[in-house]
């Protein structure tokens, strides 16, 4: 059948060029019978997953032998002023060890601008004090033009801390707080380009430049923090390509997800080597029938250089984690990670509405619960002998049980029980869906 139309209704302040740029048809297309329905769906996810609406909705209509296909939007609220009070650390287990952990805390406000000016595009702005100090901003541009292919992002980030983890004994991170002055400071600039087909794939080339300094006291406990002397600067280049085929983005069921990425790191007016990174992960969402899904991932890291500061060696326990292993860090250049999990839908309560409240960007809020067991396994390679740490050239592995809460634009909010290998359990809460 011949697409005669196609028009979009709620689309307020998104602009409609985006929403066409997602689309694989246009008018004058033909479409199969056979697949139409399917293939309305699959439109109909990707304009879903922009993740600018609460919900979209298609409808087809066939009139003197054409097509004429209608998209419903229900807009979100996209300006967020968010206040920060968090805690100076990597995970809510990591605080509780800490002694002085009433004085760690941060404080401000997070400022985010979705949609800006009603194409897709993101601005990002911190205004953090207390513990750790962080000012900030970034603007995000997925695609320019008709077509939308070819976008832009840049940014700034200055930061100090008042602590500094600055070696790793027993696997445990060792803490340099100084009472005055900050031990850390970082600030970067940032710059990319970006090539996208679709909100489903990504592509993105970044330079960033790098200015680092320590205190003397760090210089003091550990000579060689940064191989050599109290400061560094560095030029980074990464390109890192995304394929996302979930069926939501913020917490999937079925599907399928894929990112590999290179950069490479050249140090700036000192003997630092350079380091040459290479990362992949993939993810695959199956659907058991009825309430059953399973999910598995795995996670891959090479790092090369002749020699590595301390904050360069990090692999477990930041922004890739062996579930169970929350309260250690285990250092190394190569890891391994798998992920597995089975998810049982306990209920879904749709949307529930809030009488008081005209807005429909507000007034109904989501709530689905699931139930989920999970195993993981991990491996770091550290060539290095380190008499300090046990956990590097051991196999980690953990299992549990946990239930998570998918709600408000995406959130989702996850209580685990997890043991891992060494004998330790305990609960643990997290704010992103585990893979």
């Amino acid at each position: 059948m011949r697409v005669g139309r196609i028009l979009f209704v709620g689309n307020n302040k998104t602009k409609e060029i985006v929403l066409r740029a997602e689309l694989d048809f246009q008018e004058g297309d033909t479409l199969g019978t056979t697949s139409l329905i399917r293939r309305l769906e699959t439109n109909r996810r990707r304009l879903y997953n922009l993740q600018l609406f609460h919900q979209v909705l298609v409808q087809p209509i066939c009139r003197d032998g054409e097509l004429t296909i209608l998209y419903s939007v229900q807009e979100r609220w996209y300006i967020f002023p968010i206040p920060i009070f968090s805690l100076a650390d990597r995970n809510f287990r990591s605080w509780l060890d800490r002694p002085d952990r009433a004085k760690r805390v941060d404080y401000g406000v997070h400022v985010v601008h979705r949609n800006f000016r009603g194409r897709n595009e993101q601005l990002l702005g911190n205004l953090q004090l207390g513990f750790n100090r962080k000012y900030e901003l970034f603007y995000e541009a997925p695609g320019y033009g008709r077509r939308r292919r070819i976008g832009f992002g840049a940014g700034y980030s200055y930061y100090r801390s008042r602590a500094l983890d600055y070696v790793t004994v027993d696997d445990r991170l060792r803490n340099l707080r100084q009472q005055t002055g900050f031990p850390i400071e970082r600030q970067y600039a940032t710059a990319g380009i970006r090539w996208r087909r679709t909100v489903q794939h990504l592509t993105a080339l970044d330079v960033s430049y790098h200015r680092e300094q320590v205190s003397d006291s760090v210089l003091y406990y550990n000579p060689r923090y940064f191989l050599h002397g109290p400061r560094r600067q560095y030029m980074e280049v990464s390109l890192i390509s995304t394929l996302n085929q979930r069926n939501t983005f913020a917490y999937p069921l079925t599907g399928q997800y894929a990112q590999v990425g290179i950069s490479y790191r050249s140090f700036l007016n000192n003997s630092n080597p350079g380091i040459l990174t290479l990362r992949g992960r993939y993810a695959r969402y199956v659907a058991l029938g009825g309430p059953f899904y399973y999910s598995v991932g795995a996670t891959a890291q090479l790092r090369f250089a002749r020699a590595l500061a301390y904050p360069d060696s990090r692999a477990f326990g930041y922004d890739v984690l062996v579930r169970g292993y929350d309260a250690y860090v285990i250092e190394g250049p190569h890891l391994g990670l798998l992920q597995q999990g089975f998810t049982y839908r306990l209920f879904d309560l749709g949307k529930l509405q809030i009488g008081n409240l005209r807005s429909s960007r507000f007034n109904g809020i989501p709530l689905a619960f699931y139930l989920n067991t999970f195993v993981d396994a991990g491996y770091v390679r550290q060539p290095a002998v380190l008499r300090d740490n046990q956990l590097p050239n051991r196999l980690l592995a953990s299992a549990g049980v946990a239930l998570h809460l998918v709600t408000y634009y995406d959130w989702v909010f996850t209580l685990e029980y997890a043991r891992n290998r060494e004998q330790q359990g305990g609960f643990f809460f997290r704010t992103q869906f585990p893979i």
